[in-house]
């Protein structure tokens, strides 16, 4: 069946949405999907967004969960109810499961989250987690759109610049089992909004950016922060965009300033005599998200009431409530995550305790100024560090207070020459699904591209023969297996010296990238590197059988690395003495993975 829509989904860490067009017509029509979801018992409502939170019903409530498209009895639910939940008994609540997702230090297949909740309370994988909103996504739009389903669409699901290629696959997996077509495409969250940014403004845009311009985007979410840079370069007399550079994943975003105003409201509510348990100040951190996004508004109130519900006879009416106050708010939010600072500041670094809960690894530092100024010192390319012009993303910067801050902080940075910033905030909720749909729709109608690859440079790490030392591991040395830049549906033969595998028993395999060292190409070899600019991915954990090998422990091979049309980074190891070939699965600790 020929599509007949492009649709782009923005799995948001906070909110997912979907925008669509018709792929007809000499432009796009850009539209967003409403979104039927539970928002109390019994009750159905559609939104533009869906929440990005899974409650984990309790008996009795299954019967006033269901959706129209449901035909088993549900287990859980998501939306607009989860989220209010979470205020509530937020150890039933699943949150935040887009970082759990790209977390290496747990399994992410297995049944983990709600984080440490209580034993009596069923748990559910990250990976099903966003199988779950991608369903919901996926049904949403089959209800809506009966005569052109889902799965023969042109779909493109957005994911953060800063994935690693287990959790691109993770993503990519939990897509294909919640219905979506094999052929669906991923797509960088900042470079889909630059597309809306670009829809936006028509043929306007060239008139705004020249060849020589380069264009920071500056993508703060609700849990993540990713930052990407892109430059207009000049080929053959046409103006051209080629994302240059993209930051590490960085966790912190929307939830820490929540948490920051919990803790700040908890110290309050402790002077006046109640001390909360772990549990309530879980539920306070989620009734401080709210109330952020409140005072924060351009039209918002002066304050907002924080309740907690009680867990003792003596409260009264069982809650404890609180004013919060907006310049407050704008003044803890300022100072903690969008301080001024200068260019050469860097993150601090906090002294950390030997033992540490096996959490989401937060960032230490959450001033996002001192992460920018370390961003873009790292990728100083031509004698420059700075853009020229500045584009906005995520729900945070909602606030008129927060862009100003960041804004003012580049004008220091620049003195005469500050960046220009692009485009307003009206679309910030929406911009990334938005400029996901139109991507789709110009990539069918041959329209504007924004060319760069792959955002990382890959290597393996290869242990080095030698005498054995006890207590010491033999040196590393990694082989760039793909450049940065890499680009989609291209392959290469890397060229190395035979290189041993362990065939018949389980096995580690060691993965690393870089988002900074450009230069390397593929069979370069590192004897040492800085930790700062090669970052260890998840490690492989395989047995690779061989049919050849006899009694042989270690077969030797030669590697090709492919970039497929989907984006998607595949490694494969060819023996040179048969017709065995493993292709190296990037799943996140799946035994049997390659």
């Amino acid at each position: 069946m020929t599509a007949r829509y492009s649709i782009g989904i923005d799995l948001g860490t906070t909110n997912s949405v979907v925008a669509y067009t018709p792929l007809e017509g000499d432009a796009p029509e850009l539209h967003l999907l409403p979104i039927p979801q539970i928002v109390g018992p019994g009750e159905v409502e559609s939104h533009h967004s869906l929440p990005s939170f899974l409650y984990l019903l309790e008996e009795g409530e299954a019967a006033s969960a269901a959706l129209p498209w449901d035909t088993e009895t549900p287990r859980y639910v998501v939306g607009e109810w989860a989220r209010t939940k979470s205020a509530q008994v937020p150890q039933r609540v699943v949150a935040a499961a887009k970082s759990w997702l790209c977390h290496s230090r747990v399994d992410r297949r297995d049944a983990i989250l709600p984080w440490q909740a209580p034993p009596e309370v069923p748990k559910i994988s990250p990976i099903a987690v966003t199988e779950a909103y991608l369903r919901h996504l996926a049904a949403a739009w089959n209800q809506a759109m009966d005569d052109a389903p889902l799965a023969d669409q042109t779909v493109v699901l957005t994911v953060p610049a800063s994935f690693d290629p287990a959790a691109r696959e993770l993503t990519r997996e939990a897509a294909i089992s919640a219905g979506f077509p094999a052929d669906f495409v991923l797509l960088e969250e900042p470079q889909a909004a630059v597309y809306r940014w670009l829809e936006g403004r028509g043929d306007q845009w060239r008139r705004e950016l020249k060849a020589g311009d380069s264009l920071l985007v500056v993508d703060v979410g609700g849990g993540t922060t990713d930052l990407t840079m892109v430059r207009l370069v000049d080929h053959g007399g046409n103006v051209e965009l080629e994302r240059q550079a993209v930051g590490n994943h960085l966790l912190v975003g929307g939830d820490n300033m929540d948490l920051a105003l919990a803790h700040m409201v908890a110290g309050k509510l402790a002077e006046e005599g109640h001390n909360l348990d772990p549990w309530q100040n879980i539920a306070l951190w989620h009734s401080c998200r709210a109330a952020k996004e409140r005072l924060l508004a351009p039209e918002g109130a002066p304050q907002q009431t924080i309740s907690v519900l009680g867990r003792g006879s003596r409260l009264i009416g069982g809650t404890i409530t609180t004013e919060l106050d907006r310049e407050a708010v704008a003044g803890l939010l300022l100072g903690g995550f969008f301080p001024r600072c200068s260019l050469d500041a860097r993150p601090e670094r906090q002294s950390v305790s030997g033992f540490q809960d096996i959490g989401l690894p937060y960032e230490s530092d959450p001033a996002v100024t001192r992460h920018i100024a370390a961003f873009l010192s790292s990728h100083r390319r031509d004698g420059s560090a700075l853009p020229t012009h500045l584009l906005f993303n995520g729900g945070v910067f909602r606030s008129p207070a927060l862009r100003e801050s960041v804004v003012g902080t580049f004008a220091e940075w620049a003195g005469d020459a500050p960046p220009t910033m692009l485009g307003g905030p009206e679309d910030l909720d929406h911009a990334v699904a938005l400029g996901a749909a139109y991507y789709g729709w110009s990539k069918l109608r041959g329209g504007l591209r924004i060319h760069g690859g792959t955002a990382r440079s890959y290597y393996i790490g290869i242990e080095t023969a030698g005498l054995a030392i006890p207590g010491a591991p033999r040196p590393l040395r990694a082989l760039c297996v793909a450049p940065l830049g890499m680009e989609e549906g291209t392959e290469v033969d890397v060229p190395s010296q035979e290189v041993g595998v362990v065939i018949g028993r389980p096995a580690r395999f060691r993965f690393f990238s870089s988002t900074v060292r450009r230069d390397d190409s593929p069979g370069d070899r590192l004897d040492r590197w800085d930790p700062s600019e090669l970052v260890e991915s998840d490690t492989i954990e395989a047995t690779l059988d061989s049919g050849s090998a006899g009694d042989d422990p270690f077969l030797p091979v030669r590697f090709q690395s492919r970039v497929t049309e989907l984006g998607m980074f595949e490694l494969y190891c060819h023996s040179t003495r048969s017709d065995d070939r493993w292709k190296m699965e990037f799943n996140a600790r799946e035994e049997g993975a390659a």
